[in-house]
């Protein structure tokens, strides 16, 4: 990153630091973060886990968020449609849209605005994630979530009580509004499971009204011995918008999360991972479908720790990138010392489906103990063409049967989501995103 921009953040953030909730993050942290950033800057692409995304939008985005005054309005009739039994909340450029929502308290689960009265009186005793960056130990795939550590004023912050049963629970929808050049987005979201828990939980990101936005979200988890998390990330942003997104999550002993993941919109996308299997029996999954098509270029990192032992993880990656569009994932596994019995697979697949479009699958594995099984596999390649000629030798036409074969790539990974509504929804994107949708609504 130049100084002329680390100087911009610093500039922007005084500018906005009266405006900045504290109960969202404390102002001791928010200079912090900001101090971070002036010393160690953005990642760039001559950082090796950034090599492949686009990060020339950063150069011109305007990096304080959106205010009540300038915020756009925006209806119901601008968001996707509800999914029974979950309890929707909204945030309009990072803020809570009570108006929006339909939101309820399922099985005990609290969800709160993280700049509601009560978010503000219990902001010093909040978990935090142990692992959040500081000014001395702010490696590069974690610095944009030291940006929404700097610049968030709003967020939800989910609690599932002990043995809270709660399958069918929360959607947390996030949408941006405001062009890049004037203002932007931190969507914020905290999520603390106690032990036994379980909970089924819908992330979404969308734009309205304007599809040239700038986002940059954070996501904190933590699970509790026992609990089981399904977390559906739904990244449908505008077409012109450029969107990073920093997960970070611990999963305790005999603990289940389980992540589908799902990147459709965004002109240039960022997604970064690092999970922490902190109790011996935890358990990582990740599934991942990535679709791009024109410019579009999506990026994600994902490192998990295996710290305890006899813990398994799996990812499960598909991409299709056409036209000139790029799709990136690198896969790190990295095995400690400590964690004898470990079970790690991965499986990064993509499809190239334009003449100048570009699939990057990069697995990685670091094991610094024995007693272990894992195992990779990366591929990236064009529709087989035997299967092709089979379909057209049948009467099927070109254009047909390269629809089909393309939606049979992703059906592996779509047929984990284990909610019909969502899956359905995200079903229909894709075909629009495929540009077939006469012809694949008939799987749908």
């Amino acid at each position: 990153m130049s100084a002329a921009l680390a100087e911009r953040i610093v500039q922007e953030h005084a500018a906005a630091s009266d405006a900045l909730p504290s109960s969202v993050v404390s102002p001791e942290r928010r200079l912090s973060a900001v101090a971070a950033l002036a010393a160690e800057g953005l990642p760039t692409t001559r950082d090796d886990n950034w090599k492949y995304a686009n990060l020339r939008s950063v150069e011109r985005v305007r990096f304080s968020p959106a205010t009540a005054a300038g915020r756009t309005t925006i209806t119901a009739a601008d968001l996707p449609p509800t999914v029974a039994g979950y309890a929707r909340y909204v945030f309009v450029d990072g803020v809570f849209a009570a108006e929006l929502s339909a939101s309820g308290s399922p099985a005990g689960v609290t969800v709160t605005s993280l700049r509601s009265p009560s978010a503000r009186a219990r902001s010093d005793t909040r978990p935090m994630n142990p692992d959040m960056p500081t000014a001395s130990n702010a490696p590069a795939d974690e610095r944009f979530a030291l940006l929404n550590e700097a610049f968030a004023t709003d967020g939800a912050h989910l609690h599932a009580p002990r043995g809270a049963d709660c399958t069918a629970c929360v959607e947390v929808l996030f949408v941006a509004t405001e062009p890049s050049q004037s203002a932007a987005s931190y969507p914020r979201l905290e999520l603390h499971v106690e032990a036994n828990a379980r909970i089924g939980l819908i992330e979404r990101h969308i734009s309205a009204r304007n599809d040239a936005n700038f986002v940059n979200g954070a996501v904190q988890v933590s699970i509790g011995d026992g609990a089981r998390v399904d977390h559906y990330r739904v990244q449908h942003a505008g077409a012109h918008a450029t969107w990073f997104d920093t997960l970070s999550a611990t999963v305790a002993k005999n603990a289940h999360y389980v992540v589908h993941s799902v990147n459709i919109g965004g002109l240039a996308a960022r997604s970064t991972s690092r999970v922490r299997l902190v109790g011996e029996g935890a358990e990582f999954s990740l599934h991942v479908v990535s679709l791009a098509d024109g410019q579009q270029v999506h990026d994600a990192f994902a490192l998990v720790e295996h710290i305890a032992p006899n813990t398994r993880s799996e990812q499960n990656v598909r991409g299709i990138a056409a036209g000139r569009a790029r799709v990136a994932f690198n896969s790190k596994v990295v095995v400690r010392e400590h964690a004898k019995g470990t079970d790690s697979r991965q499986s990064l697949r993509g499809l190239l489906a334009g003449a100048q479009a570009e699939i990057d699958v990069r697995p990685q594995l670091e094991i610094y103990t024995d007693d272990v099984r894992c195992n990779h596999g990366a591929t990236a390649g064009k529709l087989d063409d035997n299967m092709l000629f089979y379909m057209l030798s049948r009467g099927i036409e070109r254009e047909t049967a390269q629809q089909l074969l393309k939606w049979a790539f992703l059906g592996d990974v779509m047929s984990r989501i284990a909610v019909p509504e969502l899956r359905k929804q995200i079903e229909l994107s894709l075909a629009g995103q495929l540009k077939e949708t006469a012809v694949l609504k008939e799987l749908i």
